[in-house]
């Protein structure tokens, strides 16, 4: 195709002309890279004081990812900011990340503040003025240009772009400046709206867990429907509140389950895309809804293991290695699932697990202590009362996520009409 399926027209409702295939360089004034040399190697370790009002940002690829949201900022010496100020970036540079597992991955430079100067090892775009910076980064970013830097990496070592291989790829523009401003602009507008979500998707998840510190501290309170105080919090073993489960899986059901940070208690099949577990898992424990399974193995957000609630099948199994339980009628299993999550168990779990003596990733924790474990219980009306407001939240922070996952797979659609 000499042009894409999705086209703009000019202010007069006519065809743009066609597109033209060039080489990556007619579209630049300037491609260099930053190897990690000298001068930036002196600039990490000594850094001294040039001028109190001339100091330049050093941006990585870290700082990129954040949008340059927290820069590192240095001082730097007369002889280094002359050199330094030579790859001074501006707002709609590009940068290719040249070594390394991120070998490839573009960035658009956004709106600055201050003096930015490039990182080690990315190689920088300077865009001319016949093409429009955001339109490249854009097409770049595409599965067009993607494969085409795909395909400058190699080294035996570790994947690095090369800068000659980089010169000789050929991009697709359109002809018109105007068209290729059309396209940039819709693709920002887009952008936008994902950061907008984003923002929105992080700030909920934020609020959540700055009530959940106020209400587990009993900070918060919440009043019954009179305005009057609830009973207070009252300290409750495990034991005491849940059963353990261990009915063992006699209808041999194979709906084998496992435990997912993000989703709980999952399917093998649908998480990992293969089962796992032994040919005969008659031998399982048999999980109901509302059961809850903790698996002692930590993980990263799970230092004393996670414990989550059967939620999304009627029936599963899971492996005796795992703890299972369900609470005794008069408490509430939504209120539970967020106090768990929340890890505000860890502390008690952390009392009874043996230290040191962990074995392949386990937490060495026996039956009688896990259920020994402390919980503080408010009364079951209120448990009621925080399990809706926090789910409420929760609500509302699943639907940004799903709005914000409908709009990256509406850019995804785009890019791949807008571009060829």
């Amino acid at each position: 195709m000499s042009v894409p399926r999705l086209r703009f027209k000019d202010v007069d409702e006519r065809e743009f002309p066609e597109w033209d295939e060039r080489p990556i360089t007619d579209c630049l004034q300037l491609m260099t890279d930053f190897v990690a040399n000298g001068s930036f190697e002196s600039l990490k370790k000594n850094v001294v004081v040039y001028s109190e009002n001339e100091y330049a940002y050093y941006v990585r690829l870290y700082d990129l990812r954040l949008r340059l949201g927290h820069l590192n900022q240095t001082y730097v010496d007369e002889t280094s900011y002359k050199f330094l100020k030579k790859s001074f970036l501006k707002s709609g540079d590009i940068l290719v990340a040249n070594i390394g597992a991120n070998a490839g991955e573009v960035w658009q430079v956004p709106l600055l503040n201050k003096p930015a100067t490039i990182a080690p090892n990315m190689i920088l775009l300077k865009v001319s003025k016949s093409t429009n910076e955001s339109y490249l980064y854009y097409y770049l970013k595409s599965e067009y240009g993607e494969e085409r830097i795909k395909n400058t990496i190699g080294g035996s070592g570790q994947p690095k772009v090369s800068k000659t291989e980089l010169k000789t790829i050929k991009v697709k523009v359109p002809a018109s400046l105007s068209e290729q401003t059309k396209i940039a602009n819709f693709l920002t507008a887009i952008d936008e709206k994902i950061t907008q979500l984003t923002q929105k998707h992080d700030l909920l998840k934020h609020y959540k867990k700055g009530v959940m510190q106020q209400i587990f501290s009993q900070k918060l309170r919440f009043k019954d429907e009179d305005g009057r105080e609830f009973p207070g919090w009252e300290e409750k073993k495990l034991g005491s509140v849940a059963n353990r489960v261990t009915r063992k899986n006699k209808e041999n059901n194979k709906n084998v389950l496992t435990i997912s940070a993000q989703q709980g208690l999952i399917n093998q099949e649908e998480y990992f895309n293969k089962s796992v577990s032994a040919k005969d898992v008659t031998n399982y424990y048999l999980l109901h809804t509302g059961d809850f399974a903790y698996n002692k193995s930590y993980s990263n957000g799970y230092p004393m293991g996670a414990i989550k609630c059967l939620n999304r099948y009627e029936k599963g199994v899971v492996s005796t290695l795992y703890i299972c339980f369900k609470f005794i009628e008069g408490n509430i299993n939504s209120f539970f699932e967020h106090y768990f999550e929340n890890g505000f168990h860890n502390s008690e779990i952390e009392k009874v697990a043996q230290e040191g003596a962990r074995n392949h990733g386990l937490l060495n924790i026996g039956l009688d202590d896990f259920f020994n474990i402390s919980l503080i219980v408010p009364s079951t009306k209120e448990q009621t009362k925080i399990a809706n407001f926090l789910t409420a939240i929760d609500d509302k922070i699943t639907q940004a996520q799903t709005q914000l996952d409908a709009v990256k797979q509406y850019k995804k659609g785009l890019l791949q009409q807008l571009f060829v």
